[in-house]
């Protein structure tokens, strides 16, 4: 049984203690910084020559050149045919209810006209190329590719490419055949900082791309955040993170295999109830001591349960809302009687899941909404992956003769006070 830290809001250090227990910084390490540096600067310099060095270094298998680095469309259509019929039918039904979710979310353009006859608008583009990265080191991840891939999709981004990691020459099939279910353009076997490198300032082989999307390990994420200004990025994720708001009236083993759903993923995630039933905590406490043991990544769990996971226990439903918006957790799951009115509260989180029914679980692969949320508190300023990270946003002002020469004076007026005459005669000019 690990051992979980226990809090309770009427502890007198309960404030410091959490925020130590929150504290996360994804990229801090100076040797990462420049081992990251180090690959990009040679990934722009050398190209194709780079990647086929770092695959031979980092996935211990030597590509014969570039062309053998990219991943030809036939063969994601191969493993897709390959793949057992139960996988494809998951994938597909997982990819339908993503699409769908994403129409939803497409932005659209407008423009309405002035009485005077002046047009002003907005206008809605699709991004040209989008690059995805897709880890393929401890695990695959079929999921990331659909929950990337779609919503890019339906924005209409005109070209999107892969980069996955194959290390030892192997290749996930469920991954390819999510990449062809998706609709990928391009894939190409590479990973780590040197895919990013690539997909950012590009190579002879692989094309730049405008914004780089997807999860990785810490070299992955830093080499985001590195290129970041020379292309958009998603975000820069730290570790997984569910937190369970319960009054009580839940199974205790539905919501210890909850906190177990994120604290597999790896030793850094963060799994947390909330209750107001003291009682509650020791039977979830026990759960877990009687469970844990059954589950295959059991020493992952306990060593993410020991390290950054807790029962807290508070005054009441009132309290536990203001903890859940302090932590602004990635995955939050409202495990109560009614939840909508407790939801109708929350103003940071990225995914809300309501009602005893509804494992976080669901969200990862198939409800609909996207996977990709933000994490490490970041949910107090940001916002699920969805179509509208795909598209842009350019205004349309068109003045009539009537509108230049009544918004002149205002223009020029501001424009002397700012010490600009020269655009102050260019709207005057017009009048």
């Amino acid at each position: 049984m690990p051992e979980i830290t226990r809090l309770a809001t009427t502890d007198p250090d309960f404030a410091d203690r959490l925020e130590a227990l929150l504290a996360w910084e994804s990229v801090s390490d100076q040797a990462v910084q420049q081992t990251v540096d180090a690959i990009i600067t040679a990934v722009r310099q050398c190209g194709d020559a780079a990647l086929i060095e770092y695959t031979s270094r980092f996935d211990r298998w030597q590509p014969a050149d570039a062309a053998a680095l990219e991943l030809p469309p036939a063969s994601l259509q191969a493993a897709l045919a390959t793949i057992p019929a139960s996988q494809r039918a998951a994938l597909e039904g997982a990819a339908d209810r993503i699409g769908a979710y994403a129409e939803h979310q497409r932005l659209q353009s407008f423009s309405y006209t002035e009485a005077d006859g002046t047009l002003l608008g907005q206008q809605v583009t699709p991004l040209d190329r989008v690059g995805l990265y897709v880890p393929g080191g401890k695990a695959a991840y079929p999921s990331s590719v659909l929950m990337n891939a779609i919503p890019a999709k339906v924005a209409g981004v005109g070209e999107l490419i892969m980069v996955v990691p194959t290390p030892d020459g192997e290749r996930n099939d469920l991954v390819l055949a999510a990449a062809a279910i998706a609709g990928v353009d391009r894939a190409f076997a590479i990973g780590g900082a040197q895919a990013i490198a690539a997909l950012a300032y590009g190579t002879v082989s692989v094309p730049g791309c405008d914004k780089i999307v997807g999860p990785g390990n810490i070299y992955v994420a830093t080499a985001k955040r590195a290129v970041f200004g020379q292309v958009g990025i998603d975000m820069v994720a730290g570790p997984s993170e569910i937190l369970v708001l319960c009054d009580g009236g839940t199974d205790p083993d539905w919501i210890a295999m909850d906190l177990f759903s994120q604290a597999e993923h790896d030793e850094d995630a963060q799994a947390i109830l909330v209750t107001w039933d003291a009682a509650f905590l020791d039977a979830v406490a026990a759960s877990i001591e009687r469970l844990l043991p059954q589950l295959e990544r059991a020493p992952i769990i306990a060593a993410a349960l020991a390290r950054r996971g807790a029962l807290i226990l508070v005054r009441d439903a009132a309290d536990a809302v203001a903890v859940a918006n302090r932590i602004a957790p990635e995955h939050l799951e409202l495990s109560v009687a009614d939840p909508l009115p407790l939801a109708a509260q929350i103003r940071h989180a990225g995914a809300i899941f309501m009602g005893r029914y509804t494992a976080e679980a669901l969200g990862d692969y198939c409800a609909g909404p996207n996977h990709v949320l933000p994490t490490s508190r970041t949910a107090r300023f940001s916002s699920p992956l969805g179509v509208y990270d795909f598209q842009k946003r350019s205004s349309l002002i068109m003045a009539s003769a009537a509108g230049a020469a009544a918004l002149a004076d205002t223009a020029a007026t501001l424009a002397r006070g700012e010490g600009l005459t020269a655009h102050a005669r260019s709207a005057e000019y017009r009048r």
